[in-house]
């Protein structure tokens, strides 16, 4: 057994499970019967599969096993006995405050590298994405959503915030303004909304999700892997750049793809 397959059982102990199919990576949220509610031991798992990925992978399709996609934060995280091994909210409350920046600087690592530049990540998406659940769905680079789909951002009446690195590609998403309505609310968002705003790029009935979100990693391993690293670092520097910047940033990938095609790259 290869170290990898020895990493993959403990990770699904965990609640996540990862298969490796040539270029594409499936990883799955396998907690059904919990409605794959998240734990720290689960984050660490996720946070994981994204360090030991294989190099070859160029694709990775976030799934869930279930009715629904994540109900978001285990809420045993909120009783005085927490999780066993685990600090519950009390424990976290009562850190100073380095220990406490790191502890969620920690929890944040299984959000935040399905936008690193050379893979595309696709969250398929069914039933309920709350909290935790909805940040994990956004961390992804696209979303395709069942018809059955329902968002929402619990954090707020909860009396916290959403802090797993959510608050930015849904801003980027939907804009400012209904990004603090979805939050400070609490609503439930659909699918036809959710595709209407952008923050789903499509949505299709349940049954036909994995299918749908098959041909789409079909369709974005066709082109070449470098074209698609350029302009995916293009497309995530845009925001940040001025027109000219943007332009100025167009011409220099391009040279680096013309040189590497005429094979006197670096």
């Amino acid at each position: 057994m290869t170290a990898l397959e020895t990493d993959a059982q403990s990770w699904e102990q965990a609640g996540v499970r990862l298969e490796i199919d040539g270029d594409t990576a499936t990883v799955t949220l396998c907690r059904p019967k919990q409605r794959n509610a998240q734990s720290p031991a689960m984050w660490r798992a996720l946070a994981a599969v994204g360090q030991e990925l294989p190099g070859t992978v160029r694709v990775v399709v976030l799934r869930a096993e279930g009715v629904s996609f994540s109900a978001g934060l285990d809420r045993a995280m909120f009783s005085p006995e927490g999780i066993p091994g685990e600090p519950n909210f009390l424990q976290l409350a009562a850190a100073e405050d380095k220990e406490l920046d790191d502890a969620i600087a920690g929890f944040q690592e299984a959000f935040t590298w399905w936008r690193r530049p050379d893979l595309i990540s696709i969250a398929a998406v069914q039933g309920h994405a709350v909290g935790a659940g909805f940040q994990l769905a956004l961390g992804c680079d696209l979303r395709v959503v069942a018809d059955d789909v329902q968002f929402s951002m619990k954090e707020t009446s909860l009396g916290l915030v959403p802090d797993l690195a959510g608050t930015k590609p849904l801003t980027e998403l939907v804009g400012y303004a209904r990004a603090l309505e979805i939050c400070a609310t609490g609503r439930w968002v659909g699918a036809d909304e959710a595709v209407a705003t952008g923050l789903a790029n499509l949505a299709v009935p349940a049954a036909e999700l994995e299918a749908t979100v098959r041909d789409l990693a079909a369709a974005l391993l066709a082109a070449p892997r470098n074209a698609v690293i350029e302009t995916k670092a293009l497309l995530q520097g845009a925001g940040g750049r001025s027109y000219d910047e943007q332009r100025s940033a167009e011409r220099a990938a391009q040279a680096r793809r013309l040189r590497d095609l005429a094979g006197i790259g670096d």
